[in-house]
């Protein structure tokens, strides 16, 4: 089971959220939250799998929420919202969100994204891919960046470009398992969290074609 976490100000759309991930088998939710500080209190207390954020709340909004969530625990964080602003999508995946959806996504949709991100795939909704590469991580590589390989970065190439572990192993005809282990080894040789940040490193320091 993926435990979720629902954060949003408004009721009527916490109902909503909750009556259709509860036609998912593999879905709980395990709590809600009106605001971003409440959120941060549920999610030590609580430690579900995925947040579902709105960006725009009171008390504390999402992108501040997200990253007291992301420095602080494992927890991932899908910012679901009604925004389609590339300045909440750069500065939310600057605080480590591992995704940004808009609610008009399908219902079905929606529960791969979380499935996705859960895994550690990186989701972001119909046209806001492009703001990946407008989000500098620093002015030079992290520490341990020229200690990776030729392969590691092209793992890291196709990261940037969303591929999935069994598309990179086609691609480099290597297995899947393979591939696990050298995104692990990325992960821990650059300080990173998971494979959202891994893409935004490969966006700012490599060149990656689209």
């Amino acid at each position: 089971m993926i435990r979720l976490l629902l954060v949003d100000d408004e009721s009527l759309i916490r109902k909503g959220l909750k009556a259709l991930l509860k036609l998912e088998a593999d879905l709980e939710i395990v709590g809600e939250a009106e605001n971003g500080e409440t959120a941060t209190v549920l999610v030590k207390s609580l430690q579900p799998d995925v947040v579902l954020m709105d960006i725009r709340m009171p008390i504390m909004d999402g992108v501040a929420a997200t990253r007291v969530i992301c420095q602080h625990t494992t927890t991932k964080v899908l910012i679901l919202t009604t925004f389609a602003d590339e300045d909440y999508v750069a500065q939310a995946l600057r605080n480590g969100a591992a995704g940004y959806l808009l609610k008009d996504t399908p219902s079905e949709e929606l529960a791969q994204a979380i499935r996705a991100v859960y895994k550690g795939y990186t989701q972001l909704g119909p046209g806001l891919g492009k703001v990946m590469e407008q989000i500098p991580v620093a002015v030079n590589p992290p520490p341990g960046w020229d200690e990776l390989t030729a392969r590691e970065i092209e793992i890291l190439k196709l990261i940037a470009k969303g591929a999935s572990n069994r598309e990179i192993g086609e691609a480099l005809y290597i297995t899947e398992k393979t591939v696990k282990n050298h995104i692990t080894r990325i992960l821990n040789r650059l300080d990173l969290r998971d494979r959202t940040q891994a893409a935004i490193v490969a966006t700012s320091f490599l060149k990656v074609s689209k």
